[in-house]
């Protein structure tokens, strides 16, 4: 399979430059230079997509792990990313994949099609686009999304959601659902540890609420002194209670050292908790925490009666009271999500597969 695809989302600039109009780093290319995300290029007179058709693994994961809490839960998904990353996340806990600069890590080589069949033989309710960022990979990911429904399997991007206007039209509308690395809450925190800006983020978030009909989850990693204060959490919280509502899952994941940032101690239990409490305060109804076993932290209550009504256990379902319908039994107030009549039972596992027509060793 050709790995040197044609590229979208670019134009020509005045001075022979080509600049990518894929995400606000606006990557102005010399002939034969690559873009911050190192996987598109300018060639001749355009640019190309060198990943596309190729993948750095592909996993069965329950869909909880992603995270998404209210999509389908219990249900597995089929996951898989390439290299390369539009962030430049000092903490980044897949710096293997999304900093890679090797070929030999895209191991794997697979069509569209050939995803969504094996999605289906698998079992697998939905197909993710994750390990690094699908946006660098949008025009591959849009291919792979059509493929799917076309076999009625559904598409998830987990992402960071920085990307320009037009292609994030494109892209999300391939999507059934999204979760959203907002990373912090400061300008400060995105240039410094991440090379990045708050704002388009926000916009996507916005995006997504408001002009899509995509289910999604917003997760962040709290860092021990870099954005876990009680003041930034609370601005996070009260900006996703004003600008997106009450009813859009958010995820306080822990931090384990990694990558750049090996001199930062793991994330506290307790403040994960602190974090969750916070947020309910601010009128968000359902606030998870991650990465460390936590029942009560990982279990969805009513948003009107307040029962648990899915009780997890590190991505295991426990218990599943939601009717066929969507709604709580006790009140009959609506979960917001997509629901099952009966939820899945992967449970915790995590099963590489190998699905490539044309398999690297």
């Amino acid at each position: 399979m050709s790995t040197a695809f044609p590229a979208r989302w670019w134009h020509k600039l005045e001075d022979g430059r080509v600049q990518c109009d894929l995400c606000p780093r606006d990557c102005k290319l010399h002939e034969g230079q690559r873009g911050f995300c190192f996987v598109r290029q300018r060639v001749g007179e355009g640019m190309v997509l060198d990943t596309y058709g190729r993948s750095s693994g592909f996993c069965v994961d329950p869909i909880e792990k992603k995270p998404l809490n209210h999509f389908h839960p219990g249900s597995s998904v089929l996951s898989f990313g390439t290299a390369g990353c539009n962030l430049g996340c000092r903490f980044c806990q897949n710096w293997d994949i999304s900093k890679s600069r090797e070929q030999d890590t895209l191991a794997d080589e697979a069509s569209p099609e050939a995803i969504a069949r094996h999605a289906v033989r698998l079992g697998c309710k939905s197909v993710a686009f994750t390990y690094n960022d699908p946006v660098i990979f949008a025009e591959y990911a849009m291919d792979v999304a059509d493929a799917c429904h076309a076999l009625g399997v559904e598409t998830v991007a987990v992402t960071a959601g920085y990307i320009h206007a037009q292609p994030r039209r494109e892209l999300y509308s391939k999507m059934d659902a999204a979760n959203v690395d907002l990373k912090a809450f400061t300008e400060d925190f995105y240039k410094r540890v991440t090379f990045a800006h708050l704002q388009p983020v926000l916009a996507t978030l916005e995006y997504l609420r408001h002009e899509t009909r995509v289910w999604f989850e917003v997760t962040t990693l709290l860092i021990p002194g870099h954005n876990d204060s009680e003041a930034e959490v609370t601005r996070l919280s009260e900006w996703m209670m004003e600008r997106l509502g009450p009813d859009v899952p958010l995820h306080f994941t822990a931090f384990h050292p990694d990558f750049k940032m090996l001199d930062v101690p793991a994330t506290p239990p307790a403040t994960l908790t602190r974090a969750r409490g916070i947020a309910r305060r601010t009128g968000l109804r359902h606030v998870y925490t991650g990465n460390v076993h936590d029942t009560e932290g990982d279990t969805t209550l009513c948003g009107g009666c307040g029962t648990a009504l899915i009780v997890r256990d590190w991505h295991r379902l426990l218990s599943y009271r939601v009717t066929p319908e969507g709604r709580c039994p006790d009140c009959g107030e609506a979960v917001p999500g997509r629901f099952d009549e009966v939820p899945g039972a992967f449970g915790a596992r995590r099963v590489p597969v190998r699905i490539g027509v044309g398999t690297r060793t």
